[in-house]
């Protein structure tokens, strides 16, 4: 920490002040704080002064757990907490080193580090802790005992140190180097040089050493060399303090006023991953410390001098409701520290008190420490009474003398037996997954426990072979999972298996057997594939979607439309949302809202899955209303009458779901305020208190919709007749009725899902009772009783009274807009309609036409979203969603409706009953979507593709260095542009944002648990044919925002700055600018050559017909074989030599198209494929000779004659 600007009277504590310990008030100690304090002629060490015994502590939020007297007047200058043990350690102004043990703050040691000089900096070690005083090194043990005194240069002016690795040292200070210090031998290896003034605050991470000046500056160096990489210049006083986390960098300081240095409380914010600023942080407190604490956010804590503390995110806005007051004994905070848990903060002041604030009652300092040893008292006066009831306690404590004579405790072997300790039984979850290889079972690790530790509970282990509730070992109780009896099987999360070859063994069709497309769940936030799927079977919202195209590089609305059009093209293959999801993480209301997941959350499900669904929910709907807004609508979304669909600042998806509502607010003075406001969803609102639910009151769920729409609420609020806040009557009526109803249920405790639970069992015994049946007491049915269940017109109402049970919800509710602005909402039923059909009344279309005149709208459900609760997978979200005509046609051909379970890509027909059935024990609602009765016919659906061959020409590259000698390809002219059947070479390289996660098995093999997740960061196509033939028409980088752990430039090519704007020579391009130009090629039928496009396809997120991809992996395959590397293929057909030093995605690719036109020569057009198989056996006979392996220059040459007669030579 740099003291510039901080308060001048701590330049008052001379150093001789502190020279010996005499414990004699000083000047500048608050007298209040020695009240009740005697202090020990003696000279004794003061003892600390803990506040009251009972603090209470609220879970998740810091409070003040214990506050304690390092030494008594001395300013504190720095704390520290130990990596290793349970301890704090804390430095004073007169070089005096205190330690702390646990979160009682029990005094554990105290010595003297320096006689004169203050400590600036602690680092705790394996065997000691490191001190750093001006210029002084000293490494000591927790007792106090010197390890080593390293003395530097008088001159020196010393203020942090770093330690870089377990073995070496960086330390630096007020002067123009930075020592690096070799722990084992204790001498100087390096000095490195800086500016002036010098370095005081140092960090490091995985890419960078940063280092803080004095001047306000903040420089990244190189983790090898120590140069300068980049440099922030982030204050123009002087710095205070900085932290890094992730790819953020958080600094405070001091700003050059006129009359002086003046705290800024502006926080600079930089992003490490553009390396610039992004929008300054404003807090509310005078910045002096900051650290992150990344626990579920990354938190920032600001701390000020006065004891300030206020938490806030990086990247959002400081509220001042996060401030919370530390009460310093002395004037000042003068240092601040973290442990490593996050879960305690230290301070100490500038009377030498230190205070520990926690989140939790009991805190841990680290999340694994080792045990402190304590020195053990003298045993030679008295001895401690031994409590031989305590298995545990160790019998050495009782000394016992050497003897030869024979002891008591040693029995004979005829009067005792052995006991062995019993092992604990078996893990339930690995006798269900066990596999027997002969008499050896192997069995995946369920992560119980930790690896190789039994933990052994004496008395209670004996309890537990006792008791009857222990889980059986039988066959019978392996088939099932306890924790999971109640949810069915095709509602559990499902996961995908990975095997060597990736996905391609894995069986998708038996999880879908339908020709629909499920959406892969690995996608970091692929929480939200069941409400995309929502949003694809809504006719309307698909075609609009996919007519959408503008310029934005993240535009949610144009990768939704991408991604419908891959489902559209699908034949039952699942699909990957990993573009939307990239748009969607870039997003800043996305990330403001918490609806991005860490992946440990996801994998973990700490998250509230059933809240985040519905915030996310109303999150899409709100960004694609705005991004429709942006662009003129599409001749296709004009009204069957002609008008225009939408009104002049609306946008279609406005059209479809938006309300407008009249808020009135009347105050008791009697003046009313009406406005208008407009909503693209309604969240329900139960009724208040819990009586209703105790006695079993009916409430219909129209009711209930009509209450949460139609809303009447006591608040406070602004009267301008008044001119103060009054208590006021809100009500809310809405004007027109929408297309889409869609509803929040907002099922977030247990109160709500009992509201559900009892209105289910309301409905089933008034079910029961109206149509003729009765219910036992005990509410079984015999099988008698399950039988159809018919209205008195005859109407077959359900197949069985299981149909009938956790039903509330209506598949259809009539709403009705009245003369006085009034909403009638009532349940519709199918017998309703049959009723009306047999007085006269038109048919269900003509009825739903004749009613809208009238202001009446029938609604039909279409989807509810529901969340499944499973505490073994932290639960899952699936959607109930019902299919359309137009749907089925397209893909199976037949015209019918049909309920589907849409459980990412599990797809499985069901019964319509089942989508409203609510268990709320592990089934609870979380999203409902209604539609209004032939909506589809009320629009133009035709989609008119919006990708023109313009995206095709030549455009500008985003890398400002690209000039035109560096350009690798031709754009294609008019006259060239690709026609049906037109062959077009592609390859495309990758980088790598997540690295594979993995598991080795206890019999050896690995097991994937979640892929390395890939970016594409090249394409190149090459023309296919005419006079430029295998020259590229297209070879675009694509930049990346997102952070690159791998470029794997071995078989990419691709190189770190290749694809960083400001320094790339390369043509850099967006992946939406590239990707268009790819959609385009497959909209207009060409067909694509290349080497393993199955993978690049699939990372680059696109669906390609199977008619289309000429893949030459698979070309030159036999069956039941292993796959062939183009390298190998080059080298054997063609004599060609590729990929020598590194991959090039253009000479991949033409040696692609070399190759197909090989296989055309070789197998005659396909018309000869016995002499094809010929050439194929000769082949792989050779690939096994030579290992797969291509030889080097010397060794052999061409092949070719290997190749039977008349079959040699390429034809390029």
């Amino acid at each position: 920490m740099n003291f510039e600007g901080l308060d001048p009277g701590l330049a008052e504590y001379a150093p001789s002040i502190h020279s010996t310990l005499d414990p004699v008030l000083d000047a500048h100690l608050n007298p209040s704080l020695l009240q009740n304090v005697e202090l020990d002629p003696e000279g004794v060490a003061l003892d600390a002064l803990p506040v009251q015994e009972s603090v209470h502590i609220m879970e998740g939020v810091y409070s003040e757990l214990h506050s304690v007297v390092a030494e008594v007047g001395v300013p504190v200058t720095v704390s520290h907490f130990d990596l290793h043990e349970e301890m704090l350690w804390v430095g004073s102004h007169g070089g005096h080193a205190t330690s702390f043990f646990g979160p009682a703050l029990e005094r554990y040691s105290s010595f003297q580090v320096n006689g004169s000089d203050d400590i600036r900096q602690i680092q705790s070690l394996e065997n000691g802790i490191l001190f750093l005083t001006k210029n002084n090194l000293k490494y000591m043990a927790r007792g106090g005992l010197i390890i080593f005194d390293y003395l530097l240069d008088e001159s020196e002016d010393m203020h942090s140190l770093l330690l870089t690795d377990s073995s070496t040292l960086l330390v630096g200070g007020l002067q123009n180097h930075i020592l690096e210090i070799d722990l084992n031998t204790v001498q100087e290896t390096q000095k490195y040089a800086v500016e002036l003034p010098g370095v005081t605050i140092m960090r490091q991470t995985n890419r960078f050493f940063f280092c803080g000046h004095t001047s306000g500056k903040v420089s990244l160096r190189d983790l090898r060399s120590f140069k300068v990489e980049h440099e922030f210049d982030a204050f123009s006083g002087s710095l205070s303090d900085f932290d890094v986390h992730g790819n953020l960098l958080a600094a405070c300081g001091f700003s050059s006023r006129l009359t002086g240095l003046a705290c800024d409380r502006f926080l600079k914010v930089y992003d490490l991953r553009m390396m610039r600023a992004i929008t300054p942080l404003q807090v509310h407190v005078d910045p002096a410390f900051l650290r992150f604490i990344p626990t579920y956010t990354s938190r920032l804590a600001i701390i000020s001098q006065s004891g300030q503390c206020q938490f806030c995110e990086p990247t959002g806005l400081a509220n001042p409701a996060d401030i919370f007051h530390v009460n310093p004994v002395g004037p000042l905070l003068m240092t601040f520290d973290v442990s490593a848990s996050k879960q305690a903060l230290a301070f100490g002041d500038s009377e030498g008190c230190v205070h520990l604030w926690s989140d939790s009652p009991e805190p841990s300092f680290n999340p694994y420490s080792r045990e402190t040893e304590f020195a053990l008292p003298c045993l030679v006066d008295s001895l401690p009474p031994l409590d031989w009831s305590q298995d545990l306690l160790p019998l050495s404590l009782i000394p016992v003398p050497l003897t030869t004579d024979v002891l008591l405790s040693d029995w004979p072997a005829a009067n005792s037996a052995p006991a062995p300790r019993r092992a604990p039984p078996v893990d339930a979850e690995i006798l269900r997954t066990m596999k027997k290889v002969g008499f050896i079972g192997y069995a995946p690790n369920p992560r119980t426990r930790l690896r190789n530790q039994i933990p052994y509970r004496l008395k209670e282990l004996d309890n537990e072979f006792d008791s009857s509730s222990q889980v059986t070992e039988s066959l019978i109780g392996r088939e099932e999972e306890p924790h999971l009896h109640m949810v069915s099987k095709k509602y559990r999360k499902v996961t995908i298996k990975y095997s060597k070859l990736g996905l391609e063994d894995f069986d998708f069709k038996h999880y879908n057997k339908t020709l629909f497309a499920g959406l892969e769940p690995h996608i970091p936030n692929a929480y939200c594939n069941c409400m995309i799927q929502v949003l694809y079977f809504l006719e309307p919202v698909r075609c609009l979607i996919q007519n959408h195209l503008c310029q934005k590089e993240f535009c949610l609305a144009c990768e939704l439309g991408f991604l419908f059009h891959m489902l559209d093209l699908s034949r039952g293959d699942p699909c990957q949302g990993s573009n939307f999801l990239r748009a969607f993480r870039t997003i800043p209301e996305a990330s403001a809202l918490g609806l991005i997941l860490a992946d440990s959350d996801e994998a973990s499900g700490k998250g509230n899955l059933a809240r985040l669904i519905q915030r996310w929910n109303r999150f899409i709907l709100t960004q694609l209303h705005q991004d429709m807004q942006e662009l003129e609508v599409p001749q296709a979304y004009r009204g069957v009458g002609g008008s225009s669909f939408c009104s002049s600042g609306d946008s279609v998806i406005g059209q479809l779901f938006s309300c407008e509502m009249e808020n009135c607010s009347l105050c008791r003075c009697g003046s009313e305020t009406v406005r208008t406001s407009s909503t693209l969803l309604f969240t329900l609102s139960y009724p208040e208190g819990s009586n209703c639910d105790k006695t079993g009151k009916n409430y219909d769920f129209a009711q209930v919709l009509k209450r949460s729409i139609c809303l009447e609420q006591n608040t406070q609020a602004w009267c301008d007749n008044c001119e103060k806040y009054q208590p006021t009557i809100q009500t809310r009526n809405i004007r027109h009725l929408p297309d889409i109803l869609v509803i929040n249920c907002e099922v977030n405790s247990s109160k709500e899902a009992d509201f559900w639970r009892i209105q289910a069992e309301v409905a089933f015994k008034m079910a029961i009772k109206k149509y003729g049946g009765e219910i036992s007491k005990n509410k079984e049915f015999a099988l008698a009783d399950r039988k159809e269940l018919r209205s008195p017109e005859g109407l077959l109402l359900c197949s069985s009274i299981e149909e009938l049970k956790n039903v509330w919800l209506p598949f259809s509710i009539r709403m009705k807009m009245t003369k006085n602005k009034g909403l009638d909402v009532c349940n519709w039923t199918d017998g309703d309609e049959v009723q009306l059909s047999s007085l006269g009344a038109p048919s269900q279309w003509g009825l739903a036409k004749a009613e809208e005149e009238r202001g009446v709208c029938v609604y039909d459900l279409m989807a509810t979203v529901v969340h499944i609760l499973d505490s073994r997978t932290g639960g899952s979200l699936v959607a109930h969603i019902k299919v359309g005509e137009t749907y089925h046609q397209r893909k199976e051909g037949v015209t019918h409706q049909q309920w589907y379970l849409f459980n990412d890509f599990l797809i499985e027909p069901i019964d319509k009953h089942e989508s409203v059935q609510f268990d709320m024990n592990w089934k609870v609602p979380a999203i409902l979507y209604y539609v209004k009765r032939n909506l589809n016919s009320r629009y133009n659906l035709n989609i008119k593709n919006p990708i023109e061959a313009s995206v095709l020409l030549a455009e500008a590259s985003l890398a400002r260095k690209q000039r035109k000698t560096h350009t690798t390809f031709i754009p294609l002219m008019l006259s060239e542009m690709p026609q049906v059947g037109d062959l077009v070479g592609l390859d495309a390289e990758f980088v790598t944002l997540n690295e594979e996660e993995a598991e080795l098995r206890s019999d050896g093999t690995k097991s994937t648990i979640k892929p390395s997740q890939m970016s594409v960061a090249r394409i190149t196509c090459v023309r296919g044919q005419g006079p430029n033939e295998g020259i590229p028409f297209i070879d675009d980088y694509i930049s990346t925002q997102e952070q690159v752990v791998d470029y794997l430039t071995q078989y990419s090519g691709i190189k770190p700055g290749d694809l960083d704007a400001k320094i790339s020579s390369k043509h850099l391009t967006t992946l939406k600018s590239t990707y268009l130009k790819l959609r385009f090629l497959i909209d207009i039928g060409v067909k694509f050559v290349g080497h393993g496009l199955q993978k690049d396809f699939r990372v680059i997120n696109l669906m390609v017909p199977k008619d289309q991809v000429l893949d030459t992996v698979y070309l030159f395959h036999m069956p039941r074989k292993r796959m062939i590397s183009l390298r190998f293929l080059a080298w054997y057909f063609l004599d060609l030599k590729i990929q020598g030093e590194t991959h090039d995605s253009i000479e991949d690719a033409r040696t692609a198209l070399q190759l197909y036109r090989k296989y055309l020569e070789l197998s005659k057009n396909g018309t000869e494929p016995e002499s094809f198989h010929k050439v194929l056996k000769g082949l792989y006979e050779k690939g096994r000779k030579m290992d797969w392996k291509v030889p080097e220059p010397e060794s052999q040459t061409s092949p070719k004659r290997n190749i039977p007669a008349g079959h040699g030579g390429a034809s390029l």
